[in-house]
């Protein structure tokens, strides 16, 4: 008999407490979680993953993936510096859940100085230095334009927001983290949000393509190499997902024939979910559950194969 309390996995839920019986341990080594049975529900031990009052920086924080990384670093005890570039209603929620655990930043990630306002203002109270930066950001130009079509303004617009704003952020990230305390320094984490895209590249979407993967290995590489030299134990790793159902995806996602290119080469044949992004996120930021991966690019992409270039009528 087990005395303790359970949550439903992977949702904010009532807690269970008191005698658990008929308790069945999932021995799978690749599990983080005991499942039990109680009244003909499946719950969920948490495993504590050490990031409870760890500050976490996400960028991007407003929109699908983002939202879905702030509010699953609250459940688990994290402090959230939200950062947006235009709006934060959609951040109202978390707030009004979680109260003063939550704190919204507006920032243009391509702007030096406004950078560095938000490392500072973050810090501020007691939220304290930044510890762990989710480098969430990022946009994708919807119009399909091969390189020979794509506008000069277009093609800098795309790396300067989602690359070039990753290398500022990451430098005021790493200048602080060398003047911080110790115990700032012990939980170092940058984590970055790449894609497939950057994998396989994107025909009509050179831009985007290049951008996520500078980050995904040549700025991901650099850095994990980096950041040991003033912080021993900081790693830097990136979550590259491929098709997720977001609102900058959610046009795209109406098209028959984009979902048919989307699914043709993966095995499990469905398009992900900000969740199963997020999951990924918070288990590679936590200290103690993947303090020996660093320099790594995880792919959550359902088994994705690369892209499907021709139909049997294009041969």
């Amino acid at each position: 008999m087990l005395s303790t309390g359970y949550r439903l996995f992977g949702r904010s839920s009532p807690r269970f407490s008191g005698k658990i019986p008929h308790c069945s341990t999932l021995t799978d080594g690749s599990t983080f979680v005991i499942l039990l049975v109680v009244s003909n529900l499946i719950v969920a031990q948490t495993m504590d993953l050490g990031i409870d009052g760890v500050h976490v920086l996400v960028t991007g924080a407003s929109g699908g993936i983002g939202l879905e990384i702030s509010r699953l670093f609250l459940e688990y005890g994290a402090k959230v510096t939200a950062q947006y570039n235009t709006t934060q209603t959609t951040l109202q929620p978390l707030a009004f859940q979680y109260g003063e655990r939550i704190q919204a930043r507006q920032a243009d990630l391509t702007d030096e100085d406004a950078v560095n306002k938000l490392f500072h203002d973050a810090a501020t109270g007691s939220f304290g230095d930044v510890q762990v930066l989710i480098l969430n950001h990022g946009i994708w130009p919807t119009a399909d334009e091969p390189i020979r079509n794509m506008p000069l303004e277009r093609w800098r617009k795309t790396i300067d927001t989602n690359l070039t704003s990753s290398f500022i952020t990451a430098k005021e990230y790493m200048w602080r983290l060398e003047l911080a305390a110790a115990v700032v320094k012990d939980n170092a984490s940058i984590i970055m949000i790449g894609s497939a895209a950057g994998k396989y590249g994107e025909a009509g979407h050179a831009d985007y393509a290049s951008s996520k993967s500078a980050m995904m290995y040549g700025l991901t590489l650099s850095l994990k190499n980096e950041i040991v030299k003033i912080a021993p134990r900081g790693r830097v790793n990136t979550v590259a997902p491929g098709w997720v159902k977001t609102p900058m995806a959610t046009e795209a996602l109406k098209d028959p024939s984009i979902v048919y290119q989307a699914l043709a080469t993966t095995p499990l044949k469905k398009v992900g979910l900000p969740y199963d992004v997020a999951t990924q996120v918070v288990i590679l930021s936590s200290q103690k559950i993947s303090g020996h991966i660093t320099g790594q690019v995880l792919m959550v992409e359902g088994g994705m194969e690369g892209r499907l270039l021709n139909r049997p009528e294009d041969i």
